[in-house]
């Protein structure tokens, strides 16, 4: 085994058991954390794939400011740990069933895949980011503006959820 297999796998399982300790958790500001964890994890997967500007996107923007933004909401919200109550019987009789044959189909895909992936080409990150940049700014502006403008709408529905009544 490579050094960087090593450390995917590594990555991948801690990616794994945070998201499942996001599900888990009682308390929204553990769960908050452990979305952190698996947001850091991603950015070492994005590095491993030779994918440098996506990963410090990935953890300023993601780990940083949405965290920011949720940590607000969830303070703002006040609110407190999660009651457990009874599993509905759809989600009893259906959902393990339905966990396992999605798990099924993915094992089949990666069973039915080449063995091998392309390597990343070796190219400067300037030129990458340039590029990336140009066309977030030409071509995806629109989209880029729209998602912009649906976390504003997100905050200010936030803050009318969260306001007390007089």
């Amino acid at each position: 085994m490579t050094a960087s297999l090593v450390i995917f796998f590594v990555l991948a399982l801690l990616a794994i058991f945070a998201a499942v300790s996001l599900i888990l958790q009682r308390h929204p500001i553990h769960s908050a954390l452990s979305l952190i964890v698996v947001m850091v994890a991603l950015a070492g997967l994005y590095l491993l794939m030779g994918a440098e500007f996506v990963a410090a996107v990935q953890i300023i923007v993601y780990g940083g400011a949405i965290m920011v933004l949720f940590v607000f909401v969830i303070m703002l919200l006040n609110a407190e740990e999660e009651e457990r109550t009874n599993f509905s019987k759809l989600a009893t009789y259906a959902g393990i069933p339905l966990a396992l044959a999605i798990a099924g189909f993915i094992a089949a895909a990666i069973a039915r895949s080449s063995g091998s992936l392309p390597a990343p080409e070796p190219s400067g990150a300037l030129t990458s980011t340039k590029t990336l940049s140009n066309l977030l700014f030409s071509d995806f502006v629109y989209p880029f503006e729209l998602t912009s403008f649906l976390i504003l709408v997100a905050i200010l529905g936030a803050i009318v959820l969260a306001q007390r009544e007089n």
